[in-house]
């Protein structure tokens, strides 16, 4: 599967390369579109760490996996940089370096050793998904992390265009995003360990509340520490919060019932975060970067009364 969408990620790099060269706009966007196959497809890789590693290891291996995040917001830029205007066409050269990355990926996959669960071998008989999808574990693990994606987002694609309505140069806002970028991901090298020592739901918890820190802070100011601030504190509650809606998925399905679960629960996550994306600039323009803020705060909200209820649901389950 990993190999296949690796492969469906050059065939969408090739076309967007062809599109660049006879300046056609709707076979990129067609091009944009396949190798957007290649995107769901990488989303599995968290899993396929989860479904590999020991009980113990579990949120370890998913956070090292998201982990890898850090490495390409740096080498990902530093090469677009290097490749934009390597050949002719500006941005050919980008789009032809995307082949050779994912040339490495699918190397790579062939040394990968997953395997496959006994019981799903055995054909071992599932729940409907309705149930799966009912269970208060599935209902806190997706609503926490849906939120956390979508307020990222919403806040996150919104940054750049408050900060050049702010009067802050566009060099400003660049390395604004990149520190946020760094917030995103540099604390998955230590979040599973954080997960393994307090426990899940208590490191939800506390993505959840640096979240509230992050509005608190860009409701106080409009200087670039102030956004810079929020935009890495905005990462790392992202990070506590998806890694752990992540780490809760895996405990809320059988082996043979994994596929269909993960599958739901990135389903919604990703709508979320494409709503929260198409919504951030019309929001931005409409109400402002202050209002966007207080917009956030019922859903974080919502998260936080979530995670803070299922924590205490488990805590009346163990003393009883």
């Amino acid at each position: 599967g990993f190999t296949v969408g690796a492969l469906m990620g050059m065939v969408g790099a090739s076309i967007c390369s062809v599109a660049l060269y006879l300046e056609a706009f709707w076979l990129f966007c067609f091009g944009t579109m396949v190798f957007g196959v290649y995107n769901a497809v990488a989303q599995y890789y968290r899993f396929a760490a989860a479904d590999a590693a020991s009980s113990d290891f579990k949120a370890k291996a998913i956070s090292l996996v998201l982990a890898g995040g850090l490495v390409g917001g740096i080498v990902g830029p530093e090469t677009s940089k290097l490749t934009v205007d390597l050949l002719a066409t500006t941005y050919l050269g980008a789009y032809l370096s995307l082949i050779g990355f994912l040339v490495l990926v699918v190397l790579v996959v062939q040394w990968l050793d997953i395997p496959v669960p006994a019981a799903a071998a055995h054909g071992e008989p599932t729940r409907p998904l309705a149930q799966i999808m009912a269970q208060p574990l599935f209902v806190v693990a997706v609503l926490a992390a849906a939120i956390a994606y979508g307020v990222m987002n919403l806040l996150m694609t919104a940054t750049p265009l408050a900060m050049g309505l702010c009067g802050h140069p566009y060099s400003a806002a660049a390395t604004v995003i990149g520190w946020h970028v760094i917030g995103m991901f540099g604390p998955s090298f230590f979040t599973g360990s954080l997960i393994k020592r307090f426990g899940v739901l208590q490191v939800m918890a506390a993505g959840a509340l640096l979240l509230y820190v992050v509005v608190a802070i860009a409701l106080s100011g409009i200087s670039v520490p102030h956004f810079w601030f929020a935009l890495v504190l905005l990462g790392v509650g992202w990070n506590f919060l998806y890694i752990g809606g992540t780490t809760l998925i895996t405990e809320a399905c059988t082996p043979p019932e994994r596929a269909k679960t993960q599958g739901a629960n990135d389903l919604i996550i990703f709508v979320v975060m494409a709503t929260s994306s198409f919504s951030s600039g019309l929001l931005l323009e409409k109400s402002g970067w202050q209002m966007l803020n207080y917009l956030a705060l019922p859903f974080v909200t919502a998260a936080a009364i979530a995670v803070l209820w299922l924590l205490a649901r488990r805590r009346v389950a163990a003393g009883a």
